[in-house]
């Protein structure tokens, strides 16, 4: 299936003579570097890699030593007063023979490691995501205020036409309103959009922390494919390699080797312990000029009774596993239903860019048609009007419908765990730079 994702990848998103632009790689870059989300997760993986060697040093031997330097004075009452000087040294060895709970805690480390390791990967598939996402949004925005503004500029000369065209009485009054209302729409969607397109950017800014507002366009020779394979397969493929999936995994594995921690307080634990003593300190100093004690013993703790903390824990232990399964089961549902959404929707989106092509075909001829009738006085401005109106609308449908395609194609690799920064650098030569101001 890995070879299905590669071909997915090649057929649905190159195109050949692909021009190398820089503005979706360069944002990807500044997030890259800015996102505090993604460093988070670096951090938490750096966390937990210190938790799992603090659990592997419970398992090697713990030495201590101790020095003691002091000075002592003995006084017999009515007698004399004598002083001592004296010195201590004192070494310990333990090490665990038997300690159930520290082994399986370090076993639950390791899968807390590899959770946070696939918490990272899903961190920066997210991270890649958000850039397309975000950046096509500022072109969408972009280009929905640039069709209002030229949607405006015609409207306004449709308006003096039609000033012109009632002043010689040869228009109703209602056609010259019909037009001044349909300009005034047109102000308040283009201030909408201007609204709209300083959204975006602020979205796109908090991935980056660099305010850019001049951002290369998409490309008008690129071919929307339909996706490959089949719904089943692609699922199948997210259950290897979705990182979100494999990190709940880990995190059940995890709350699993907890419980068999749990449990292990019920057994006894085992260790050795090598102690050496050196003592030549104050009064004892007298008795015997200077004492050396070798210790060697095996220490062992059974535990009897600990109050119903043991056995509260356990059940804690259980509960929380059972908690990371149920998450587990939602998180699938919701990944196949999001796979599921994304995948319609792209073959969709195709299949509408195609549409929308042709019906702004369409709408271009009819507008041609109608101003070609004004002329010969068997169509009304108004109708001239109302065809460029469609047209306008053409082009903002198929627009949305190209950036819809991108976001929706960037999502479901997500999904399916296929993202790479590849597909940043792929879709990169899909912009067409813009000349240098």
């Amino acid at each position: 299936m890995k070879k299905a994702a590669h071909i997915l990848l090649m057929s649905g998103m190159l195109m050949s003579g692909a021009v190398s632009a820089e503005g979706l790689l360069q944002v990807y870059q500044e997030a890259l570097q800015a996102d505090p989300k993604l460093k988070t997760a670096e951090l938490s993986l750096e966390m937990v890699d210190a938790q799992s060697g603090q659990a592997l040093g419970q398992l090697l031997p713990q030495i201590t030593g101790t020095v003691n330097v002091s000075k002592n004075q003995q006084t017999t009452v009515g007698i004399n007063s004598q002083n001592y000087d004296g010195t201590r040294y004192y070494v310990s060895l333990t090490q665990s023979l038997f300690d159930f709970g520290k082994f399986w805690d370090w076993k639950r480390t390791q899968k807390v490691q590899d959770q946070y390791a696939a918490e990272l990967d899903a961190a920066r598939h997210e991270l890649l995501l958000s850039v397309a996402e975000r950046y096509f949004a500022v072109l969408d925005a972009d280009e929905a205020l640039s069709l209002a503004k030229l949607e405006k500029q015609t409207t306004e000369i449709q308006l003096n036409q039609a000033k012109e065209q009632f002043a010689k009485q040869l228009i109703k009054i209602t056609d010259m309103y019909e037009v001044e209302a349909r300009l005034d729409q047109i102000k308040a969607d283009e201030i909408e959009a201007a609204s709209r397109l300083k959204i975006s950017q602020q979205a796109l800014m908090e991935l980056t922390n660099v305010n850019t507002t001049a951002f290369d366009p998409l490309r008008d020779d690129i071919e929307y494919n339909e996706l490959d394979g089949n719904l089943e397969e692609w699922i199948e493929v997210a259950k290897s390699q979705n990182p979100s999936l494999t990190a709940q995994l880990n995190a059940i594995d995890a709350a699993d080797d907890n419980v068999v921690v749990q449990k292990s307080r019920y057994l006894p634990v085992v260790d050795l312990q090598l102690n050496y003593y050196d003592t030549d300190t104050g009064f004892q100093s007298v008795q015997a000029p200077q004492t050396q004690t070798q210790v060697a013993a095996i220490n062992v703790n059974v535990p009897i009774f600990t109050g119903g903390v043991t056995t509260n824990k356990v059940a804690e232990a259980n509960s929380r596993l059972n908690i990371a399964k149920e998450q587990h089961q939602a998180m699938f549902r919701e990944l196949v239903k999001d796979i599921s959404d994304a995948f319609t929707s792209s073959n969709a989106n195709a299949m509408r860019i195609k549409a929308s092509q042709k019906a702004l075909s369409s709408a271009v001829m009819s507008r041609e048609a109608m101003q070609t009738g004004l002329g010969y006085g068997v169509q009304t401005m108004a109708d001239v009007m109302r065809s460029h109106q469609l047209e306008f609308k053409a082009k903002r449908e198929l627009a949305k419908s190209k950036y819809q395609y991108i976001s929706n194609r960037f999502k479901f690799l997500k999904l399916i765990g296929a993202i790479s920064e590849e597909n940043i650098v792929e879709v990169n030569g899909w912009l067409m730079p813009k000349p240098n101001t």
